[in-house]
């Protein structure tokens, strides 16, 4: 499985409006891309939003970056910045 994090920094007055967006417009687009296994989104307070994309294979986490990084750009001036992104391999792994 790989996995990609992507943390952006919004404006804090914005993150309710981001978060509902994400999920009713990007979550849709997210679930269909290839290899899909899972999304979460987070609010790390003080404007920080982070997600986490999880794929069975490497291309289903790159394309889930460019899926993102449309839909960012869609979205405008509530993303002022480019996201850090953290991808790779899951190396361990746990469930309940």
């Amino acid at each position: 499985m790989y996995i990609s994090v992507r943390r952006y920094q919004v404006d804090a007055q914005s993150v309710d409006e981001i978060i509902q967006r994400v999920d009713a417009e990007f979550v849709p687009i997210i679930r269909q891309a290839p290899g899909f296994v899972a999304y979460y989104a987070i609010d790390g307070g003080d404007g920080t939003i982070a997600s986490i994309s999880i794929f069975r294979d490497q291309a289903g986490a790159e394309e889930s970056n460019r899926r993102a990084a449309d839909w960012v750009r869609m979205a405008g001036p509530l993303f002022p910045g480019a996201p850090q992104i953290t991808a790779g391999v899951v190396r361990v792994q746990s469930q309940a």
